[in-house]
């Protein structure tokens, strides 16, 4: 005869403190149905900015008697058209305005990226001449501002009204972006820069073939925000512009579409029925919008990794 011996119960043992705590409910595997409704409401948001864009392109692709049947804007194409891209472009105000558009995006990102590098790189190095003081007057511009009035009457005094550096030296420099680069540019291991130091090297040559080439994704995201800013800008040319002949596109751009206001060469076209007004309008839209919808995803990538690298080692 055996005897059954009774194994003590188990206990359950208590939880170390070296475990992992446990995962947040946001950062828990999703389910099918959180699946779906993500990508439904992404499916939604993006078809909320891509329908009123394709509104706009097809209207300004579209025949006079098409934009007549549809009572204005054109969802459904019917038929295909360049009349109204290939008046503007033909010569006139608004090819004019165009290459005045291009010509001061250039320039300006140039100068602006060249300021604003220089700035930054000089107040990442901790102890360059008076850098705590001149870091604390770029900061306090971010603050307090002279005004509008003042701003004029400075322009008008240099004699840069109906220049063009009228566009540019106003809004040349963003002190945001200049301490984006300072953040990045602090990043850098300062291994790097003394050593080049140690062999000769002096503050610009370390600049421009050790800071710069590890800063490319910094770079690229502060030259789209300039070359955006550029591209868009219209209150400086309403401002400080009296000549038509200077106007950018997007100030042709609104005296079309909100003051209704033909561009020269089109008027008579609109008027003798060959040209829709509306396809022009619309056609303008799509030559301002081009550009930066087909140079943001070139520098999509490096959108993330610069902002977020810039922004945290400030």
């Amino acid at each position: 005869m055996t005897a059954v011996i009774d194994e003590p119960p188990t206990r359950e043992r208590p939880p170390s403190r070296w475990a992992a705590p446990p995962r947040p409910v946001w950062e828990e595997e999703p389910s099918r149905a959180g699946v779906a409704g993500k990508g439904l409401v992404l499916a939604l948001a993006c078809l909320g900015v891509l329908f009123p864009l394709w509104i706009v392109v097809v209207t300004s692709l579209s025949s006079r008697r098409t934009i007549d049947e549809a009572g204005g804007l054109v969802m459904v194409p019917k038929g295909i058209t360049f009349v109204a891209y290939r008046e503007l472009l033909s010569g006139g105000q608004v090819t004019r305005a165009t290459v005045i558009s291009v010509l001061i995006t250039l320039v300006g990102t140039v100068f602006s990226m060249t300021v604003s590098v220089l700035c930054a790189y000089g107040l990442s190095r901790i102890g360059s001449l008076g850098h705590r003081w001149f870091l604390m007057l770029l900061m306090a511009t971010m603050f307090f501002s002279a005004g509008l009035i003042p701003t004029y009457l400075l322009v008008q005094s240099l004699g840069l009204t109906d220049s063009y550096l009228a566009l540019i030296l106003p809004s040349a420099v963003s002190v945001f972006n200049i301490l984006v680069l300072r953040g990045f540019f602090m990043g850098i291991s300062p291994e790097l820069t003394d050593s080049a130091r140690i062999d000769g090297a002096g503050d610009f040559r370390i600049l421009w073939q050790i800071v710069m080439p590890l800063s490319r994704a910094v770079l690229a995201v502060i030259t789209l925000f300039y070359a955006v800013g550029y591209w868009s800008a219209w209150f400086n040319a309403s401002l400080y512009l009296n000549d038509q002949d200077k106007m950018p596109l997007q100030n042709v751009m609104i005296q079309l579409v909100q003051k209704q206001q033909a561009p020269v060469g089109l008027g008579q076209a609109i008027k003798t029925g060959e040209l829709s007004g509306l396809a022009v309008q619309m056609a303008v839209m799509v030559m301002a919008l081009l550009p930066v919808a087909v140079l943001s995803p070139f520098v999509q990538k490096h959108f993330k990794k610069g902002m977020l690298t810039g922004a945290v080692k400030g």
